[in-house]
Parts: structure tokens; C-alpha cells; sequence
């Protein structure tokens, strides 16, 4: 028998639908874990263990070195590290991300809430905040609220990811119950992340911090992720969407 949600974490959901900025995902995900079905998280965890590409990956508990920006400008224009680095520098992006996530994750930890989270999991989640903003690169999709809801449905595409299905069932819920604005860009971004990782090879786990010096668009060919921008239309004129899209 399926086990139902837990009314408790319902209550936490429900908050994050109404305000994802002040309830964020990353908060909502380390909650999940205490009272989360068992047999999601064994789901979730067999399809990472069965995956052809992503689970000796995955085995392996491989980190990349904390990347420093002064580094990375000895790599040549059309790199992977000068655009990594150019994507860094032009969105005035954090360079530790992973470091402050590892904070966070390690004070959940210590208050015992994520007991209940299988160690491939925690190490998929903490290598994910490293990885995040080189798939950015990869895929080509900005640092925009759009991009990373692209992005999100591009991960959730190659890989079965409660981190992105979190984020993505909380926007969907609120365009739904509260600004229907939001359906057609957010549907947009989702469709078009969720058919772009479909059809690329994956990403997930891959040592891309060793791959700096190769040309952006060899390792883009090589994992299937050469395409043409797609034509989106323009949603600025509606004020309420920048504001609300997580």
C-alpha cells in the first residue's frame, strides 16, 4: 500500500507553494526526509544504483576541488573554464556555492533529520550544488528565474531527483492555485528543459572540473547538448512572473 503524505511536511509544502523565496526548496528537501514514504526514497535511490551512466558515477563519492576564479582565467576563450568563468563573473554568482549548501546540509544532519536520507542521495544532492552552475553553462540556459526552471526540468529529465520534482511541484502548484500568469512561461521553461534532457546524454555526476581546458562546444557535442536556442515569447510586460518564479 502506498503510504500517504505526511500532514506535518503538507503544512511545509504548502508554505513554500504560497512563498518559495521566504520557503525555499532547499529547505523543504532537508525536511522531506524525516517522514518521507520508504519506498520513494528506495525508488529514487535504485534508479540512481540502475542507471547505465550515472551509478558507478555515483559509487565512486568523487568532489571536485572548490574552483577559484583566478584560476580559472588561465583557460582560453571558447573553453569550458573561460565560460564557466565568464558565466560566474557576468551573474556575480557566489564561486562556493557547494561550500555554503555543505553548511546547511551538515547543520540538518546534526539535528538528525536527515537519518532517514541514503548516503548515494546526500552525496548526489552536495555534488549537484557543484555541478549546478557548469550544467548552466552546458545547456546554455541563464541565470534567469526561467533559466534555472528550464534547468530544473532538463535535471529531473535525465535523472529521478526529488530536489528538482520539489521545485517544480511548487511552481506548478502555485501558477495553479495562485497565478495562473505563471502557466505558460513556467510550462515553456518545463517542456522545453524536461524534451532537452531527454534527448542529451547525462550530465549528472560527470567530472566536468576535469574537462576545463577542452572547447565547450567538443564536450557539448560529445554529451549530445549542441542545439539552437529556442524561440521563447517575451513575458516581461507582465510584472507579477520575475517575481514569483523560483
Amino acid at each position: 500500500m502506498t503510504e500517504p503524505i505526511d500532514r506535518s511536511f503538507g503544512e511545509k509544502f504548502l508554505t513554500s507553494v504560497d512563498n518559495f523565496y521566504e520557503y525555499g526548496t532547499d529547505q523543504l528537501f532537508n525536511e522531506w526526509w524525516a517522514t518521507a514514504p520508504k519506498d520513494a526514497i528506495n525508488k529514487y535511490v535504485a534508479a540512481i544504483e540502475n542507471h547505465p551512466e550515472q551509478a558507478a558515477l555515483a559509487q565512486e563519492q568523487w568532489y571536485a576541488e572548490p574552483l577559484d576564479l583566478n584560476d580559472l582565467a588561465q583557460y582560453p576563450p571558447g573553453s569550458l573554464g573561460h565560460a564557466y568563468r565568464d558565466f560566474m563573473v557576468s551573474n556575480d554568482l557566489a564561486e562556493k556555492l557547494a561550500l555554503g549548501y555543505r553548511e546547511l546540509h551538515e547543520k540538518f544532519a546534526a539535528d538528525g533529520k536527515l537519518d532517514a536520507m541514503p548516503p548515494l542521495m546526500q552525496y548526489k544532492v552536495l555534488r549537484g550544488f557543484q555541478t549546478h552552475d557548469l550544467h548552466h553553462v552546458l545547456t546554455g540556459y541563464p541565470a534567469t528565474p526561467f533559466g534555472e526552471l528550464a534547468l530544473q526540468g532538463f535535471q529531473l529529465a535525465q535523472m529521478n531527483y526529488p530536489y528538482s520534482a520539489m521545485i517544480i511541484a511548487t511552481v506548478t502548484a502555485h501558477m495553479t492555485l495562485i497565478d495562473p500568469w505563471l502557466i505558460n512561461p513556467a510550462m515553456d521553461a518545463l517542456t522545453d528543459g524536461w524534451g532537452y534532457g531527454r534527448a542529451s546524454r547525462s550530465i549528472q555526476f560527470v567530472k566536468f572540473e576535469t574537462m576545463l581546458e577542452r572547447p565547450l562546444e567538443e564536450v557539448r557535442a560529445e554529451y549530445r547538448l549542441l542545439r539552437d536556442a529556442p524561440e521563447r515569447p517575451d513575458y516581461a510586460h507582465i510584472p507579477e512572473i520575475t517575481q514569483t518564479v523560483a
